[in-house]
């Protein structure tokens, strides 16, 4: 992928700069392998400069933990000698941060090699790779994000979260009520305030919707026919909310299963493949009968197992699943049924459409769409038949049988030879490295139940 060239960019700083000459800072943005944003902060003097040269991080970004701390067996750490690579604007992705005090932008970045190549280990650059497949098809891919998260207090009640009060009730919100309007009444102020917010960002955010548990809410995004951009809205999204929500004197959690007992967060992304004159291959007045879409859906069901580890990222991942949840733990799909892995609504024969259900508010959008896309792409190129489709109660007829913990998900990714065709088996190696690493702490632990359980009992 070549950069873009100078000038174009030069003019896009040019044209931001002169139209808001408030802005003080510009903060440079790059999403590592938790989804977790990290970068610099410059004044806004030195936006040319990094329009015109880039600027320098360390290689070891893509290897961090989810506490931030380098990974070495990795390989991106010392044994290379922390060394530096450069990192380059993403066009369209300057915009302000409306939360902050001092006026200051944000642009979006995306690490090279020195000599200019993208970096293999860059989350964006996996998903490119997969993307660049359905390129030389002549084909498009058309994707929209949900996510769900948490509003929560600002203050922990022994280290667990806690609904906030409602600014206008002042009382905590104790239950389910999906749907209910009169829960976003009681945030309006907050959730206007992001939906506001994605509209001065440029982030294509339409409704926000009450979910299945107190204080929990969906924020859906447009369909866009870039996989890459509809990931950047993802990210920018979620820094989004966190920051207007602490705003308003709460907190946020897009963790994948927060409460005990209370639906976990999910992000479904809905996706549709356009053909060269823009047309979705998956119309269909009979989707069952659509060629196309059911090898997409038999690709993807196929990989799935060996995709949940980038689906489900984290120990706390698999804590998510369960029937009373709408959350599939097996390879399924049908047509408009919310208890399959993969539903495909059929409103109209032209919004045709997969929508994945299986990953957590907790993955890289970068790297669940680009496993998403690695089983679409092998169902259409190998003709994968899917099966039946499932009618009611998926959870009634079938087995779990896709990892349920994130060491199992890790195996089959790492032996999986399909998606090892599609993603960078070196880049395979350092994400299950750095896995590993944080399921090895995790395991090494004590937590409260086991000395409530054996301290003063065996």
């Amino acid at each position: 992928m070549s950069v873009p060239p100078r000038a174009v960019q030069l003019n896009e700083a040019n044209a931001f700069l002169k139209e808001h000459p408030e802005v003080l800072y510009v903060d440079l943005l790059i999403a590592d392998m938790n989804g977790v944003v990290r970068g610099k902060r410059i004044e806004r003097t030195s936006l040319h400069k990094v329009y015109e040269k880039g600027i320098n991080l360390p290689a070891s970004l893509f290897a961090l933990d989810i506490n931030g701390s380098t990974v070495e067996s990795t390989g991106l750490g010392l044994d290379i000698g922390d060394a530096d690579r450069i990192c380059y604007p993403i066009p369209g992705t300057l915009s302000n941060e409306p939360w902050q005090k001092r006026p200051t932008a944000q642009l979006l970045m995306t690490m090279h090699e020195l000599e200019g190549e993208p970096f293999f280990a860059d989350p964006r650059e996996v998903l490119r790779q997969v993307v660049s497949k359905f390129t030389e098809m002549g084909l498009t891919i058309c994707a929209a994000f949900e996510l769900e998260f948490y509003l929560i207090d600002q203050e922990n009640v022994n280290g667990r979260p806690q609904p906030p009060r409602s600014p206008i009730s002042g009382k905590r919100p104790q239950s389910t009520q999906v749907y209910l309007i009169d829960d976003l009444d009681e945030y309006a102020d907050c959730l206007q305030d992001i939906l506001e917010g994605a509209k001065e960002q440029g982030i294509p955010a339409d409704a926000i919707v009450k979910e299945s548990a107190p204080a929990q809410f969906e924020v859906n995004l447009h369909h866009v026919a870039d996989p890459l951009k509809a990931c950047d809205y993802a990210v920018l999204l979620k820094r989004l909310i966190k920051n207007i929500a602490y705003d308003h004197e709460m907190d946020t959690t897009f963790m994948a299963k927060p409460y005990p007992g209370q639906a976990g967060n999910g992000l479904h992304v809905h996706i549709s493949v356009l053909d060269k004159d823009g047309n979705n291959i998956f119309t269909s007045e009979d989707p069952e009968q659509n060629a196309a879409l059911r090898h997409a859906v038999g690709g993807v069901l196929e990989t799935l197992p060996a995709s949940m580890a980038f689906l489900c990222p984290n120990v706390n991942s698999y804590r998510r699943f369960g029937a009373q949840f709408y959350v599939p733990n097996a390879p399924s799909w049908g047509l408009d049924n919310r208890t399959v892995a993969l539903r495909v609504p059929t409103g109209s024969p032209d919004a045709v459409r997969l929508e994945h259900r299986v990953a957590g508010a907790d993955a890289n959008p970068y790297l669940m769409m680009a496993a998403v896309l690695a089983g679409v792409h092998h169902g259409l190129t190998n003709k994968i038949e899917p099966g039946e489709p499932i009618e009611g109660n998926s959870y009634e007829q079938l087995e779990q049988s896709l990892p349920n913990n994130l060491r199992d998900a890790l195996r089959e990714l790492d032996d999986s030879e399909i998606l090892n065709k599609y993603i960078d088996p070196k880049y395979i190696d350092i994400f299950v490295a750095c896995k590993e690493s944080e399921l090895e702490e995790f395991e090494h632990s004590i937590s409260d139940l086991e000395y409530n359980w054996y301290l003063h009992t065996v």
